[in-house]
């Protein structure tokens, strides 16, 4: 472990995990909801004028979803770098991540050089 700060990084990483499963309970009640509403409307999302703003809320809400799902598989894989010993250590080029973007990022996978630049093809 590369910080003195990873204690307190670990709990903020359980507690912003328990908040995003939390979030994504909740995304996914109104997914839900959205699908049930949109049975009750035309299936012409073009012609009906509540079709388009039940589309609208439906690829919202899962786009909502689908990014509190991939911040919970952040959190989840800082939690197992933690676990194994590589937490702050960057992905892409091994050098240590600032532990300033640490305390700002706690999934933060990446050092800010290799954020900041683009993959390789």
């Amino acid at each position: 472990m590369l910080h003195d700060d990873v204690p307190e990084l670990q709990q903020q990483l359980w507690a912003d995990r328990e908040r995003t499963r939390d979030r994504i309970a909740g995304l996914t009640g109104n997914v839900a909801s959205i699908v049930e509403a949109a049975r009750d409307t035309a299936t012409d999302d073009e012609h009906d004028p509540e079709g388009a703003t039940i589309a609208f809320e439906r690829s919202q809400a899962g786009a909502l979803l689908a990014a509190a799902r991939r911040h919970l598989a952040d959190v989840d894989a800082a939690l197992d770098r933690i676990a194994a010993g590589t937490y702050g250590r960057c992905e892409r080029c091994g050098l240590a991540v600032a532990r300033e973007r640490l305390l700002a990022r706690p999934a933060a996978r990446t050092c800010i050089t290799c954020a900041s630049s683009p993959r390789p093809a």
